[in-house]
Protein backbone atom coordinates (compact mmCIF):
# COMPACT_ATOMS: atom_id res chain seq x y z
CA UNK A 1 0.00 0.00 0.00
CA UNK A 2 2.72 2.47 0.83
CA UNK A 3 4.30 1.88 -2.62
CA UNK A 4 1.26 2.12 -4.74
CA UNK A 5 0.20 5.84 -3.10
CA UNK A 6 4.21 6.89 -3.00
CA UNK A 7 3.69 6.04 -6.96
CA UNK A 8 0.32 7.85 -7.08
CA UNK A 9 1.37 11.27 -5.40
CA UNK A 10 4.50 11.11 -7.37
CA UNK A 11 2.71 11.22 -10.84
CA UNK A 12 0.46 13.92 -9.33
CA UNK A 13 -0.08 16.92 -11.66
CA UNK A 14 2.41 19.66 -10.05
CA UNK A 15 -0.56 22.10 -11.00
CA UNK A 16 -3.81 20.21 -9.44
CA UNK A 17 -1.14 19.25 -6.34
CA UNK A 18 -0.70 22.91 -5.43
CA UNK A 19 -4.39 23.42 -6.08
CA UNK A 20 -5.31 20.36 -3.64
CA UNK A 21 -2.57 21.53 -1.29
CA UNK A 22 -3.74 25.49 -0.90
CA UNK A 23 -7.80 23.54 -0.30
CA UNK A 24 -6.44 21.96 2.24
CA UNK A 25 -3.78 24.93 3.96
CA UNK A 26 -6.79 26.99 3.99
CA UNK A 27 -9.34 24.97 5.42
CA UNK A 28 -6.50 24.17 7.98
CA UNK A 29 -5.59 27.96 8.70
CA UNK A 30 -9.54 28.62 9.41
CA UNK A 31 -9.95 25.56 11.76
CA UNK A 32 -11.03 26.29 15.06
CA UNK A 33 -7.78 23.93 16.23
CA UNK A 34 -5.48 26.26 14.54
CA UNK A 35 -6.54 29.70 15.46
CA UNK A 36 -6.98 28.32 19.39
CA UNK A 37 -3.29 26.67 19.43
CA UNK A 38 -0.25 28.91 20.43
CA UNK A 39 2.20 26.46 19.38
CA UNK A 40 2.05 24.77 15.72
CA UNK A 41 4.40 21.22 15.95
CA UNK A 42 4.30 20.84 12.21
CA UNK A 43 6.33 18.43 9.79
CA UNK A 44 8.72 19.81 6.73
CA UNK A 45 7.19 18.78 3.75
CA UNK A 46 8.81 16.49 1.14
CA UNK A 47 7.78 16.65 -2.52
CA UNK A 48 5.10 14.43 -2.21
CA UNK A 49 3.36 15.25 1.23
CA UNK A 50 0.99 17.74 1.65
CA UNK A 51 3.06 21.22 1.48
CA UNK A 52 3.25 22.78 5.04
CA UNK A 53 5.36 25.19 4.16
CA UNK A 54 2.47 28.31 3.56
CA UNK A 55 1.37 26.80 7.18
CA UNK A 56 4.58 27.49 8.48
CA UNK A 57 4.97 30.93 7.10
CA UNK A 58 1.16 32.14 8.40
CA UNK A 59 1.83 30.79 11.52
CA UNK A 60 4.87 33.04 12.41
CA UNK A 61 3.47 35.81 10.81
CA UNK A 62 0.16 34.95 13.49
CA UNK A 63 2.61 35.26 16.27
CA UNK A 64 2.63 31.68 16.86
CA UNK A 65 5.31 29.76 18.10
CA UNK A 66 6.40 26.96 15.29
CA UNK A 67 8.30 24.09 15.72
CA UNK A 68 9.17 21.52 13.34
CA UNK A 69 10.68 17.99 14.21
CA UNK A 70 14.63 16.52 13.77
CA UNK A 71 15.94 13.22 14.35
CA UNK A 72 17.56 12.34 16.76
CA UNK A 73 21.17 10.61 15.88
CA UNK A 74 21.46 6.68 16.53
CA UNK A 75 17.67 6.12 17.20
CA UNK A 76 14.28 6.35 16.09
CA UNK A 77 13.16 9.06 18.44
CA UNK A 78 12.50 12.55 17.41
CA UNK A 79 12.65 15.67 19.01
CA UNK A 80 10.68 19.50 18.17
CA UNK A 81 12.66 22.31 17.57
CA UNK A 82 11.17 26.39 17.58
CA UNK A 83 11.91 27.97 14.21
CA UNK A 84 11.64 31.51 13.19
CA UNK A 85 12.10 30.79 9.73
CA UNK A 86 12.18 28.23 7.07
CA UNK A 87 15.83 29.42 6.12
CA UNK A 88 17.02 27.77 9.68
CA UNK A 89 15.91 24.47 7.99
CA UNK A 90 18.53 22.31 6.58
CA UNK A 91 18.44 18.68 4.58
CA UNK A 92 19.67 15.98 7.20
CA UNK A 93 17.71 12.20 7.99
CA UNK A 94 16.37 11.23 4.64
CA UNK A 95 17.04 14.24 2.86
CA UNK A 96 14.08 16.23 4.83
CA UNK A 97 15.05 19.46 6.28
CA UNK A 98 15.78 19.73 9.85
CA UNK A 99 16.02 22.00 12.31
CA UNK A 100 19.28 23.06 14.37
CA UNK A 101 19.71 20.79 17.83
CA UNK A 102 19.83 24.04 20.30
CA UNK A 103 18.70 22.92 23.39
CA UNK A 104 17.65 26.32 23.91
CA UNK A 105 14.94 26.06 21.13
CA UNK A 106 13.71 22.49 22.40
CA UNK A 107 9.92 22.25 22.34
CA UNK A 108 8.61 22.48 25.64
CA UNK A 109 5.24 21.14 26.40
CA UNK A 110 3.86 24.39 27.09
CA UNK A 111 1.34 26.24 26.03
CA UNK A 112 -1.93 25.13 23.55
CA UNK A 113 0.02 22.98 20.57
CA UNK A 114 -1.62 21.68 17.85
CA UNK A 115 0.53 19.17 16.56
CA UNK A 116 0.05 18.69 11.97
CA UNK A 117 1.09 14.42 11.99
CA UNK A 118 2.47 12.97 8.57
CA UNK A 119 0.73 10.26 6.73
CA UNK A 120 0.48 7.90 3.59
CA UNK A 121 -3.02 7.52 4.32
CA UNK A 122 -5.16 7.90 6.99
CA UNK A 123 -8.95 6.13 7.71
CA UNK A 124 -12.15 7.88 8.24
CA UNK A 125 -11.40 7.16 11.92
CA UNK A 126 -7.88 9.07 11.73
CA UNK A 127 -5.49 5.95 12.24
CA UNK A 128 -3.03 6.52 9.91
CA UNK A 129 -0.09 4.89 7.41
CA UNK A 130 3.26 6.29 8.12
CA UNK A 131 6.71 5.84 6.53
CA UNK A 132 7.28 2.51 9.01
CA UNK A 133 10.09 4.11 10.63
CA UNK A 134 8.10 4.83 13.87
CA UNK A 135 9.27 8.13 14.47
CA UNK A 136 5.91 10.28 15.07
CA UNK A 137 4.08 6.68 16.80
CA UNK A 138 7.24 7.13 19.69
CA UNK A 139 6.42 10.95 20.11
CA UNK A 140 3.09 10.96 19.44
CA UNK A 141 2.60 8.31 22.68
CA UNK A 142 4.20 11.17 24.89
CA UNK A 143 2.14 13.97 23.41
CA UNK A 144 -1.02 15.28 24.76
CA UNK A 145 -2.19 18.24 23.18
CA UNK A 146 -4.52 17.84 19.43
CA UNK A 147 -3.57 16.48 16.27
CA UNK A 148 -4.20 16.96 12.44
CA UNK A 149 -3.38 14.47 10.01
CA UNK A 150 -3.49 16.40 5.88
CA UNK A 151 -4.30 14.07 3.44
CA UNK A 152 -5.34 13.72 -0.41
CA UNK A 153 -9.08 12.46 -0.38
CA UNK A 154 -8.04 9.76 -2.73
CA UNK A 155 -5.30 8.44 -0.37
CA UNK A 156 -7.84 7.86 2.50
CA UNK A 157 -9.07 4.67 3.15
CA UNK A 158 -12.58 3.09 5.19
CA UNK A 159 -10.30 1.55 7.75
CA UNK A 160 -6.53 0.44 7.91
CA UNK A 161 -4.86 -1.72 10.46
CA UNK A 162 -3.84 -0.67 13.31
CA UNK A 163 -2.54 -1.86 17.20
CA UNK A 164 -3.71 -0.79 19.99
CA UNK A 165 -1.02 1.55 21.01
CA UNK A 166 -1.30 3.52 17.74
CA UNK A 167 -3.04 6.81 18.21
CA UNK A 168 -5.46 8.52 15.42
CA UNK A 169 -5.34 11.88 14.81
CA UNK A 170 -7.93 13.97 15.95
CA UNK A 171 -9.26 15.95 12.50
CA UNK A 172 -8.54 14.94 8.95
CA UNK A 173 -8.11 17.69 6.09
CA UNK A 174 -8.55 16.77 2.62
CA UNK A 175 -8.75 19.11 -0.01
CA UNK A 176 -12.59 18.13 -0.21
CA UNK A 177 -13.59 17.94 3.33
CA UNK A 178 -12.65 18.58 7.73
CA UNK A 179 -13.20 15.29 9.47
CA UNK A 180 -13.85 15.40 13.38
CA UNK A 181 -12.41 12.08 13.45
CA UNK A 182 -12.46 12.13 17.59
CA UNK A 183 -16.30 12.61 17.66
CA UNK A 184 -17.28 9.81 15.22
CA UNK A 185 -14.18 7.07 16.49
CA UNK A 186 -16.28 4.15 17.85
CA UNK A 187 -16.09 4.61 22.25
CA UNK A 188 -13.49 7.29 21.67
CA UNK A 189 -16.26 10.29 20.94
CA UNK A 190 -15.53 13.85 22.09
CA UNK A 191 -12.07 13.19 23.93
CA UNK A 192 -11.20 16.82 25.28
CA UNK A 193 -7.72 17.63 24.82
CA UNK A 194 -5.67 20.74 26.54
Amino acid sequence: MRQSIKQMRSELDPEIKKCMDDSITDTFLRSTSYTRSDVVLTYVSTGIEVSTERIILTALRDGKRVACPRCVDGSREMEFYYIDSLDELKPRTFGVREPEADPGRLYDCTGHPICIVPGLSFDRWGYRLGYGKGYYDRFLSRYGGWTVGLCYSACVQYKLPHGRFDRPVDRLITEKYLRLCDEIRPGRGGVKRK
